[in-house]
């Protein structure tokens, strides 16, 4: 199998589980207990907690973790005061989308930040939001579809000067390129531990101290009171591992990704009818989503599928829709274009062989 799907999951690093292993057989006991079994386990936590935030640039005590992006993303969107209005970015996940627009239909005021052809939030999108003064703004840091990359950091500044908290979506991003959060300047950021040859089922919200955030899990005071519920030392442990790891490797990883999809690019150049999604626009070096006139992307999935090579329509969490994909929708994409994207997103162990096969197999299939 040739995977090209790491957007949508990445294979466990086996150092990670390496790092793991101990902490689901020797070390069992409950972070909360004061004797010394849960106090190795508190440790082990408090150690992945530097981890992941060395990796992103804060402090520990800023870090909590969380089952994955998705609770992260929900935990930000219950973030400042409920009674004042709220505005997501058009090409949001949909674990930001979703509650967005059930808190809509609670009486919450929801504005939708447009955006260009290539999927880039423009200054005149954040001059309506400011107007509107909500009070949080949700805009992802790079688009898990088309690898398009915000200006984070411009939008944040802008926005933090007229008193609006500002939330991204940092999970496609992580391990890929860069990622500080101070320097990002948001006041919240969600992370995933599985997006970056971590375990499944562990993320984490990074928070700027002082911002109000309305805990979605009660019963417990695991993570300084804001998400109750004994944590999964194992998952973390690993996550912890993945975040380390990433920051060791992020020069090369990228640099290696970035070869790779300019090979990809470059072969996907010479098929008739085909258009790469946001060319232009700066995106992650793994990801590359692209339409070819006439075609049914379900089909052309599935056939590649029978080839022993895996590759994605779009988010993963939206699999099984047959509407076109938002992202592309909120791009001004023909939806008959739309409904033939393919997303390829590269891994640390693709080859140039692999990107010559997958040419090959396309080319044959169309």
């Amino acid at each position: 199998m040739i995977y090209l799907d790491h957007n949508a999951t990445t294979p466990i690093d086996e150092r990670v589980l390496d790092a793991m292993l101990p902490f689901l057989t020797t070390f069992y006991g409950n972070p909360s207990s004061l004797y010394r079994p849960g106090r190795v386990v508190r440790s082990a936590i408090e150690t992945a907690r530097e981890q992941v935030a060395s990796l992103v640039g804060t402090q520990p005590a800023q870090i909590i973790f969380t089952s994955g992006g998705t609770e992260a993303n929900n935990l930000a969107l219950a973030a400042g005061r409920p009674d004042e209005g709220l505005a997501i970015s058009a090409i949001e996940h949909p674990s930001i989308a979703e509650p967005a627009r059930r808190m809509k239909t609670q009486g919450r005021e929801l504005a939708i930040i447009d955006v260009d052809a290539d999927g880039l939030i423009t200054q005149e999108a954040i001059d309506r939001i400011i107007r509107r003064k909500p009070g949080l703004a949700s805009f992802m840091l790079a688009n898990n579809e088309t690898g398009v990359i915000q200006d984070v950091a411009r939008h944040a500044r802008q926005l933090r000067e007229h008193g609006i908290l500002v939330h991204t979506d940092a999970v496609q991003a992580l391990g890929k390129i860069p990622v500080d959060f101070d320097r990002l300047g948001v006041h919240l950021m969600s992370l995933s531990s599985h997006k970056i040859y971590g375990p499944k089922g562990c993320g984490a919200l990074v928070f700027e101290r002082g911002v109000e955030i309305n805990p979605l899990l009660l019963g417990g005071g695991q993570e300084q009171d804001l998400r109750a519920g004994t944590e999964n030392a194992a998952a973390i442990v690993g996550f912890g591992k993945a975040a380390e790891l990433a920051r060791v490797e992020l020069a090369e990883r990228s640099q290696n990704l970035l070869a790779l999809r300019r090979l990809l690019e470059d072969g996907l150049a010479a098929i008739p009818g085909l258009t790469i999604f946001a060319r232009q626009a700066p995106r992650l070096p793994n990801t590359v989503q692209f339409g070819i006139d006439g075609l049914d992307g379900e089909m052309l999935l599935m056939k590649l599928d029978q080839k022993n090579i895996a590759v994605s329509s779009g988010s993963a969490c939206a699999s099984g829709a047959r509407e076109p994909s938002a992202v592309l929708t909120a791009m001004g994409v023909n939806p008959d274009l739309a409904k033939s994207a393919i997303r390829v997103s590269l891994g640390q162990a693709n080859t140039a062989a692999d990107i010559g096969k997958f040419i090959e197999l396309l080319k044959s299939l169309l």
